[in-house]
């Protein structure tokens, strides 16, 4: 049986890419990034088409999407997140994420208390939340009218999508596997650099770091495509994004703590302790290679990560060799505690500006009196930072 359209079989990958890229583009900016973070105003007319995109490709709700996400990140890594491999193995996120999602789905409870904010006009409750399932039956007469029996493969493929590399890429791969840019507290991943297939969603440890970001990426060397189309439909008037990832600034005159000076590390702390991990734990931790024995070197060799880590999603063996190794090498003890106290600073979130101050005073102080030349560095460009201006 043939469909309106005939093409040659690269046509047919072709158009399916391009279907399919559509729906990921629905998934990342308007569920993503629009509906479940606020962090991205989309014109109405986008937002809408969105909505009708994913009802007739995936039949997933906006209030269920967003309610479902907003709980991953609020019990990111424990029993209560939806879809965490650490807790539920990376098998059954990966290859079941789908059904996770459906199960969630049916949780009251989480849609009450995640799914607030979402559409609740006319149309979602009379036909995208009503009848979710219809969207993708239209889909398939759409595809079967189109591309004749081909049709039938093409929609299996495009129903698919989402649940392998959105429920089972992102949400099972990228907790497992891939680089780190931030040493949040959870398991998240960049899975790739270069965030073109799943339109940007693959800089996974970027997003966990920056949540309420429209942006992804936060190197220069990665790449968002997801933040590219929000560029273009800015140009245009149809997208606003509302908050990205801060850049640090710093005022090479500046010597001083002062106010400024805790105002920036509080929004640049990501930031500051990938910089504390490069410019103080990895130069101690070659120093100490250098000039120890063979024996110790080996302990040595994988210390970076238990240095860098947060304790509370540490592996039992990596706390063993945490403990051993700052048992055993005292500059790396000493770092290591300096950066825990950074850390503790802004934490303190009962504590006054004045007693957060204080503490980040003396902790310049007192890494000063260390002798430790790159903590001292450290210590020394940690006044020069400042907050970003507001535009």
């Amino acid at each position: 049986m043939f469909g309106l359209i005939q093409l040659p079989w690269w046509g047919y990958v072709v158009v399916l890419l391009v279907l399919t890229q559509i729906t990921i583009l629905g998934v990342t900016l308007y569920l993503h990034r629009c509906q479940a973070h606020r962090a991205l105003e989309m014109h109405p007319l986008v937002s809408h088409f969105f909505r009708f995109w994913l009802w007739l490709t995936t039949g997933m709700v906006t209030k269920e999407w967003a309610a479902i996400h907003r709980k991953h990140h609020a019990k990111v890594e424990t029993s209560d997140d939806p879809h965490s491999p650490v807790t539920r193995g990376i098998r059954k996120v990966f290859f079941e994420g789908a059904e996770l999602y459906r199960a969630e789905s049916r949780n009251k409870e989480t849609l009450e208390r995640y799914g607030e904010g979402t559409p609740d006009d006319w149309i979602e409750r009379n036909l995208y939340s009503r009848w979710s399932t219809m969207g993708v039956a239209l889909m398939l007469v759409i595809d079967l009218v189109m591309f004749g029996t081909l049709g039938l493969t093409m929609w299996a493929l495009q129903m698919a999508w989402i649940p392998l590399f959105a429920a089972g890429v992102i949400n099972g791969v990228g907790h497992y596997w891939g680089y780190r840019n931030f040493e949040v507290k959870d398991n998240s991943r960049n899975v790739l650099p270069i965030g073109f297939f799943l339109g940007g969603e693959e800089l996974h440890n970027n997003h966990h770091a920056f949540a309420t970001s429209a942006k992804f990426s936060a190197k220069w060397w990665e790449v968002d495509v997801g933040w590219y189309v929000i560029r273009l439909l800015q140009l245009f008037g149809l997208a606003k994004p509302k908050r990205v990832v801060p850049k640090p600034r710093m005022l090479l005159s500046k010597s001083s703590i002062d106010t400024d000076t805790l105002k920036a590390i509080i929004s640049y702390r990501f930031q500051l302790m990938s910089r504390y991990s490069r410019e103080v734990v990895m130069p101690v931790l070659r120093e100490e290679k250098r000039r120890t024995g063979k024996t110790s070197r080996m302990l040595l060799r994988r210390a970076k990560t238990v240095l860098i880590r947060d304790a509370s999603i540490m592996k039992a063996s990596q706390k063993m060799r945490l403990a051993t190794v700052l048992e055993n090498f005292q500059s790396l003890r000493v770092i290591y505690q300096f950066r825990l106290k950074l850390q503790e600073i802004w934490g303190r979130s009962s504590a006054s500006q004045k007693e957060l101050l204080e503490a980040l005073q003396e902790w310049c102080q007192q890494a000063e009196a260390t002798g430790i030349e790159r903590l001292l560095r450290f210590a020394n460009r940690l006044k020069m930072y400042v907050p970003q201006t507001t535009s």
